[in-house]
C-alpha cells in the first residue's frame, strides 16, 4: 500500500468518525430544542444533520415532525411524503395520514381527499385505531371543505396593529371594560436574529385599550399583577359580576405544559389574590386550561378544556356550575362536541346562548377551525362558522364585540420573521359599512353553486315492488334505512372474496357511503337553508330535479321508481322544521314566495350500461358501488320565476318508454299536454334532439284547460344500446320549455 493511499485512507476514517460524531451531536441538540418547543432552533440542527446524512429515514421523519410543529405546512408535506414514499407507513404508520393533513392545511383539498382515501385503506385492519378513524373523518371533512370553499361570510378582515400583534404569537381572549385582553408568546431578551438568551419564550397576559374604530387599540401593556414565576400565563375570562378573573397558568415540562386554572379578584382595576382552583376542577395530573364563564339557564358556569380521565382524546370541553362564586360542581364533559382530537378555546356568546370553540375533528377547512353550538337546554351539534373566519391554517380563540368578530390565526398574512405561517396574529372582521342588498343574479348564483345536490337510495326504494309514482316516506327516512344497511352491503359485495381483496371490497363500499351518500345529505342541508332564505324574501323559484336508477328493473318500472324518489325529497321539505316550506310549496305564503319543482324522471337510461342488470347477480346488480352510484336523484338547477311566471303547459307523463326495439324498427310515442293557465297559449316551436326523431305541432294554440296530443316517430337505426331523446315545445311569452322524453334500448 503506498504512503499516499494510506494517508488518504486514514483521513477518510478520521473524517468519517468526525462526521458521525457531529451527526450524533446535531441530532441530540436538535431533539433537545424540539422538546423545549424551540422548533426554529431545532430545525437549524436537523438541517445540519441532513447535510451529513440525508437518507436515514429516522432523520427525515424528525425533520417532517419539526416542520409540522413549526407550522411550516408546505415543507412538512414534502418531508412526510418523502418518508411515506420510502417506507409506505411500515416504520412510521402515521406518515401517510400526515401527508393528507398537510395537504389540507396547504389548501390542496382534492389531493388531500385522495390521500385520505388511500390512508383509510392502508389503516383498514385497525378500525379502532386513531389513524383509521382520523382518515375516515377527514374524508368527510375534506368533502365538506370542497363543497363549502366558495361560501363566505359578508365581512372584511384585517390583522390588528403593531400595538397588539408582533412577529411572535398573540392570542385574543376578549374585550372587557374597553380593553382587549390577550396573551403573547414573547421572550424576555432577544436579539435581531431571534436568538433567545437566559430564558424561553413564555406567554404572558397583556391588555390594550380600545380606540375608535373598534379594531384600533393603543400600545399594549403587560398585566404584571398576574405574572407567574417560570410559568406561562394565558387565556382569560371574567365572572358574570366582573369581580373575578379566571386564567390559565402552565408549568413548562419540556415539550408538554401542565396547566391549571387560576382565579384572581378584580378590584378597582387591579388583580389581587391569585389562587389555584381546587382539585375538583384542576384534576391532579391533568391539563386544565382555557377557562370561559357562561350564563347557562341562569347559572354561572365555568367551561374549560382538559385532558382529564373522562376525555375522549386530547383536550375536551367540560363544564362546572359555580355557586356563591367559589363552589364548583363536579365537571362534566360536553359529549356531543368532544372528539378524539382537541376541542379548545371556548367562548360564550351570552346574547345568543351560543358556545364557540375550536376543533380539528369536525368538518373544517384545515387544522383548527372555529365552530359554534347553541344551547337551548342542551348543546346542539357543532356548526362551522365558515370562511373567512376559518382558513386552511389554525383558527381559534374566537370572540365578538358588538358587530366585530375576532379570531386568532396563523394564516398567510400574519407578521413573521422566518416562516409565513409560524406564528399567530389576532384578526378582526367587520360587516360592510353600507351593505348592498344582493341582486337576484347574485343570490341565484349562491343557490346554483351548491348544485348538483345528489341523493342516493337503496335498490327499489322507496316502496319496493310498486308502480306508484309517489310515496309517503321522506328522503331522510329512506336515507336512514339505507345507511343502516352498510354492513349488509359490505358483506354481500365481499362475498366469495378473501384476504386483501375482501378487505378492499368492504372498504370500497364504506368509502362510497361516506363520499356520496352522506355527502348528499350534507349538501342538501345547506341547500335547503339557502332555498328557505330566498323564499322568505318573497321570490318564486323553479327547481329542476332529475331521477336515475340502476338497470336492474325494466325502464318503465324505473321511471315510476324515480318519480317516487323525487316525491320523497318533496315530502322531506314538507316535513322539515314543522312545515316551514309548506306555504311555499302550496302557494299560500303571505309574502308571495313559492317553490315549483320541475321533475324529470330519467329512469335507468343514463346509467352506465356495463352495470349488471342480472337479478340473480345481486352482488353486482344491487350491492356493488357501480350499481349503487346509479340509484339517485339530482337537484340540477334553480331558476327564478317572474311575478306570474309559471310555465302554462304540463304533461302528467312526460316520459314514454319504448322498451327494446330492433335497429330497423320505427318507434311511435304520444304525449298528452294541457294548458293549466287561465289564458290561451300560442305555441311557437317544436324541436327534437335528433334528425331520427320526427314530431309536429297539431295546433297553433291551446285554450285554457284544453288538452292536445303530441305524436312522435323515431327511426331506431340511428342508435345503439340505451338512449334518451327529447322534444322541446316553446310558447309565446313563456319562460323555458316543456320537455318530453322518449327512452328505448336498441338490440340486434
Amino acid at each position: 500500500m503506498s504512503r499516499l493511499y494510506l494517508i488518504g485512507f486514514l483521513l477518510l476514517v478520521h473524517f468519517s468518525g468526525f462526521s458521525q460524531n457531529n451527526l450524533k451531536k446535531y441530532l441530540e441538540f436538535a431533539k433537545e430544542q424540539y422538546d423545549k418547543g424551540d422548533y426554529y432552533y431545532a430545525l437549524e440542527y436537523y438541517n445540519k444533520a441532513m447535510s451529513l446524512d440525508s437518507n436515514t429515514i429516522d432523520i427525515i421523519w424528525q425533520v417532517a415532525e419539526t416542520y409540522r410543529a413549526y407550522k411550516d405546512y408546505r415543507k412538512a408535506e414534502y418531508y412526510y411524503k418523502k418518508v411515506y414514499d420510502r417506507e409506505e407507513a411500515k416504520i412510521y404508520p402515521s406518515s401517510l395520514l400526515y401527508v393528507g393533513l398537510m395537504q389540507k392545511q396547504n389548501g390542496k383539498y382534492e389531493e388531500a381527499l385522495e390521500t385520505f382515501k388511500k390512508a383509510k385503506k392502508k389503516y383498514y385492519k385497525d378500525k379502532k385505531g386513531y389513524n383509521y378513524l382520523k382518515s375516515k373523518r377527514e374524508i368527510e371533512s375534506t368533502l365538506w371543505a370542497i363543497s363549502n370553499r366558495n361560501d363566505s361570510l359578508d365581512v372584511s378582515g384585517s390583522t390588528l396593529s403593531d400595538n397588539v400583534n408582533t412577529q411572535n404569537s398573540e392570542f385574543g381572549h376578549g374585550i372587557y371594560n374597553g380593553s382587549l385582553i390577550f396573551s403573547s408568546l414573547r421572550a424576555d431578551s432577544i436579539n435581531s436574529s431571534e436568538e433567545v438568551y437566559e430564558t424561553n419564550y413564555r406567554t404572558k397576559l397583556f391588555e390594550s385599550e380600545m380606540e375608535t374604530p373598534v379594531s384600533s387599540f393603543k400600545q399594549s401593556e403587560q398585566l404584571k399583577d398576574l405574572i407567574g414565576e417560570n410559568n406561562s400565563i394565558g387565556n382569560g375570562s371574567f365572572s358574570l359580576d366582573g369581580t373575578r378573573f379566571y386564567y390559565s397558568s402552565c408549568q413548562d415540562e419540556g415539550y408538554n405544559y401542565r396547566c391549571k386554572i387560576m382565579v384572581a379578584r378584580y378590584i378597582d382595576g387591579k388583580w389581587i389574590n391569585p389562587d389555584t382552583l381546587g382539585e375538583i376542577v384542576n384534576e391532579p395530573g391533568a391539563n386544565t386550561t382555557m377557562p370561559c364563564i357562561a350564563d347557562i339557564n341562569g347559572t354561572e358556569t365555568l367551561i374549560f378544556s382538559s385532558d382529564r380521565e373522562e376525555s375522549e382524546g386530547g383536550l375536551d370541553l367540560f363544564y362546572s356550575r359555580i355557586k356563591n362564586g367559589n363552589e364548583y360542581s363536579k365537571p362534566r364533559p360536553i359529549k356531543n362536541l368532544n372528539s378524539p382530537d382537541n376541542e379548545v378555546t371556548p367562548w360564550w356568546d351570552s346574547k345568543n346562548n351560543r358556545l364557540y370553540f375550536a376543533s380539528s375533528w369536525h368538518d373544517g377547512f384545515g387544522g383548527q377551525d372555529v365552530f359554534y353550538s347553541d344551547n337551548n337546554g342542551q348543546f346542539t351539534n357543532p356548526v362551522n362558522v365558515g370562511l373567512p373566519i376559518n382558513s386552511p391554517a389554525n383558527d381559534l380563540y374566537f370572540f365578538k364585540y358588538e358587530d366585530t368578530l375576532f379570531v386568532t390565526s396563523n394564516r398567510i398574512g400574519v407578521r413573521y420573521a422566518k416562516n409565513p405561517t409560524c406564528c399567530s396574529d389576532i384578526f378582526c372582521f367587520k360587516p360592510p359599512v353600507q351593505p348592498e342588498p344582493p341582486t337576484a343574479i347574485e343570490t341565484l348564483f349562491e343557490l346554483n353553486k351548491r348544485l348538483p345536490v345528489t341523493l342516493y337510495f337503496h335498490n327499489d326504494r322507496p316502496d319496493p315492488d310498486s308502480r306508484a309514482i309517489a310515496t309517503k316516506l321522506t328522503y331522510m327516512e329512506t336515507y336512514t334505512a339505507y345507511t343502516a344497511l352498510l354492513d349488509e352491503y359490505k358483506k354481500e359485495y365481499a362475498k366469495g372474496l378473501t384476504g386483501e381483496r375482501a378487505d378492499e371490497a368492504r372498504e370500497e363500499i364504506e368509502t362510497f357511503f361516506i363520499e356520496y351518500v352522506d355527502k348528499g345529505v350534507s349538501d342538501l342541508d345547506y341547500f335547503k337553508d339557502l332555498l328557505l332564505k330566498e323564499l322568505e324574501k318573497g321570490v318564486k323559484i323553479e327547481v329542476t330535479i332529475k331521477g336515475f336508477a340502476s338497470p336492474l328493473a325494466k325502464t318503465d318500472y324505473n321511471v315510476n321508481l324515480t318519480k317516487r324518489r323525487i316525491s320523497s325529497l318533496i315530502n322531506y321539505l314538507r316535513s322539515y322544521d314543522n312545515g316551514v316550506f309548506v306555504p311555499y310549496l302550496d302557494n299560500t305564503a303571505e309574502n308571495g314566495g313559492r317553490v315549483v319543482f320541475k321533475e324529470v324522471p330519467f329512469g335507468e337510461y343514463t346509467a352506465n350500461q356495463l352495470t349488471s342488470d342480472n337479478p340473480n347477480d345481486v352482488q353486482n346488480s344491487v350491492y356493488s358501488r357501480a350499481a349503487a352510484i346509479e340509484r339517485k336523484i339530482e337537484i340540477q338547477s334553480v331558476n327564478y320565476l317572474e311575478e306570474n311566471d309559471k310555465f302554462p303547459l304540463k304533461s302528467e307523463f312526460p316520459v314514454v318508454d319504448g322498451g327494446q326495439v330492433k335497429p330497423s324498427q320505427k318507434l311511435k310515442a304520444s304525449y298528452v299536454i294541457a294548458n293549466r293557465s287561465e289564458t290561451t297559449v300560442k305555441l311557437t316551436s317544436l324541436t327534437t334532439s335528433s334528425e331520427y326523431l320526427k314530431s309536429e305541432l297539431p295546433v297553433n294554440e291551446i285554450a285554457p284547460g284544453q288538452e292536445i296530443t303530441i305524436s312522435a316517430e323515431l327511426d331506431a337505426s340511428g342508435f345503439k344500446g340505451h338512449s334518451m331523446q327529447y322534444i322541446d315545445i316553446k310558447c309565446e311569452d313563456c319562460p323555458g320549455v316543456l320537455e318530453l322524453y322518449l327512452t328505448f334500448e336498441v338490440k340486434e
